[in-house]
C-alpha cells in the first residue's frame, strides 16, 4: 500500500449526504474529492478540478442548520452531516447580440436585458456568490449606466451562475456583468500607449534577433538565460522600471 492510500485509510471518516444518500468520507476532503471517493464519477462540472472556473457550484446545507449555503466543490471542505448537491450548469438565458456592432451604451444593456430593472435589491446573489462579488452593486450600477463600475465589481465574477439559481427577479446578473466587461474592456476602455508601441516594434521585426537567439539555446543555455534575466522585485514600495528596455535578455 502507498503512503497516500496508507493516510487516506488511517484518515476519520465523516458523514456526508450526496444527493441525499449517506456516504462515509475522509475528513479534510474538497466536495469534489468527496464525491469521487464516494463512486461518482465528474462527467460535467469538473472544470479546472483545483481552481475557480466556476464549474463546480454547490449548493450544500449544514447539520441543523436551516440555511442553503454554496460554495465551489474544488475548493470547499466537507463537513459532517452536510447534505449536498452540485449545480453544474444554470439555463439562465444569455441574450445574443454581435459583439463587433454592438454601441458600448448602458441603454444596450437594458435593450438586450430588461430584466435588469425587475432587480429587488434583495442582495441575495452577493450573498451566495463564492468569489464574494458584490453582485447587487455591479447590478445597481449597471441601473445607473454606470459600466466601468459594473466592469470593475464584477471582476472576479467566474460565471457559475449561482447569484441566478437565488434571484427573486429572475436575472442572470452574470451574463449581463460579462457583456459589461466586454464592451469596457474591449470598446471603452482607453487604450495604452506603450501596447501599441510593442506591437509595431514587434511588427517591425525589433525582437526578431532576440527571439532568434532564444531559439538557438539548449535547455541548460535556457535556463540560465531564465534565472538570470532582469526582473521586478517580489516585493517594492517603489515603482520599478526595468534598465533594460530594448531586448528580450538582460
Amino acid at each position: 500500500m502507498g503512503e497516500a492510500a496508507s493516510k487516506e485509510s488511517e484518515a476519520r471518516k465523516i458523514p456526508v449526504y450526496i444527493m441525499g444518500k449517506r456516504y462515509e468520507v475522509p475528513e479534510a476532503l474538497t466536495i469534489m474529492k468527496a464525491v469521487e471517493y464516494a463512486g461518482y464519477q465528474y462527467i460535467r462540472g469538473a472544470g479546472c478540478r483545483g481552481g475557480i472556473c466556476g464549474a463546480c457550484a454547490t449548493v450544500y446545507r449544514r447539520e441543523g442548520d436551516y440555511k442553503i449555503y454554496a460554495g465551489l466543490a474544488c475548493q470547499t471542505v466537507v463537513e459532517p452531516g452536510m447534505h449536498l448537491t452540485q449545480i453544474p450548469f444554470y439555463p439562465a438565458l444569455r441574450a445574443p447580440y454581435d459583439y463587433a456592432g454592438i454601441e458600448p451604451k448602458a441603454e444596450v444593456i437594458a435593450e438586450l436585458y430588461p430584466e435588469l430593472f425587475r432587480c429587488v435589491a434583495c442582495n441575495a446573489c452577493t450573498k451566495i456568490c463564492p468569489m464574494d462579488v458584490q453582485v447587487l452593486d455591479y447590478v445597481s450600477a449597471l441601473k445607473r449606466g454606470d459600466i466601468a463600475a459594473a466592469a470593475e465589481i464584477s471582476f472576479d465574477c467566474i460565471q457559475c451562475g449561482l447569484c441566478a439559481s437565488r434571484c427573486f427577479g429572475e436575472i442572470p446578473q452574470y451574463h449581463i456583468a460579462q457583456l459589461a466587461r466586454r464592451l469596457w474592456g474591449g470598446k471603452l476602455k482607453p487604450r495604452s500607449p506603450h501596447l501599441a508601441e510593442m506591437v509595431e516594434n514587434i511588427e517591425a521585426g525589433k525582437y526578431n534577433d532576440a527571439v532568434a537567439s532564444l531559439m538557438a539555446m539548449n535547455v541548460d543555455e535556457l535556463k540560465k538565460a531564465y534565472t538570470q534575466r532582469e526582473m521586478e522585485p517580489a516585493m517594492s514600495d517603489e515603482k520599478w522600471t526595468p534598465t533594460n528596455r530594448e531586448g528580450l535578455l538582460g
